[in-house]
């Protein structure tokens, strides 16, 4: 439209001095044919600002594309290795299920058996398997819909009924003969093993 205005001014401004129109006249179509020519230069230079500036933006969304591509490869990649890991410790835990089935099942008679001689009520019988399952004082206040300050009570009456100082004692308690190795190393063979009584349980 200002290059349009332009060429329109300069023909008519030509046209007024080959009829011989008054200098004043001119003046003000050759002003008209400069405001169209700086309105031309003003567009064209927007114009081409907001071309490089549409070639740049048009860059960064192609680099960030890629890089989205090569992310959402790595997580695929990694979300797959996840899986596989998933399902076979999965099946790991199922054949040491199958396989430990009979021990496990002793086990827990026997814990059973002993939570009976330490004379555990039945909050603290709860309890005590889930701080044999290592859950936390939170996470069993969780389970058990209660807070967690009365859990730690509990969890501290039934270390004293069991005369032992804390979870940790309580898992050795039933553990500890359960993880010996089935080859004893040189320092066992060298010392001899502290070991709960067998008529504890």
């Amino acid at each position: 439209m200002f290059a349009l205005m332009s060429v329109l001014a300069a023909v008519d401004a030509k046209l007024d001095v080959r009829d011989r129109i008054g200098l004043h006249h001119v003046l003000v179509e050759e002003t008209i044919l400069a405001l169209g020519v700086v309105g031309v230069l003003v567009m064209g230079w927007r114009l081409l600002r907001s071309m490089r500036r549409e070639r740049l933006l048009r860059g960064q969304a192609a680099r960030l594309t890629e890089q989205l591509v090569e992310t959402e490869l790595v997580l695929r990649a990694e979300a797959d290795d996840l899986a596989e890991r998933l399902a076979a410790t999965e099946a790991e835990a199922h054949r040491w299920k199958q396989e430990a089935g009979g021990l496990l099942a002793g086990l827990g008679v026997a814990i059973d058996a002993q939570f009976e001689r330490w004379e555990f009520s039945p909050a603290e019988r709860d309890i005590g398997l889930l701080l044999l399952k290592a859950l936390s004082h939170k996470e069993i206040a969780q389970i058990r819909k209660v807070s967690e300050a009365t859990v730690r009570q509990q969890a501290q009456r039934l270390y004293r009924k069991a005369n032992i100082g804390s979870r940790n004692d309580l898992a050795a308690f039933f553990l500890e003969d359960l993880l010996l190795p089935s080859v004893p190393t040189r320092a066992q063979s060298e010392a001899p093993l502290t070991r709960v009584p067998s008529e504890s349980f």
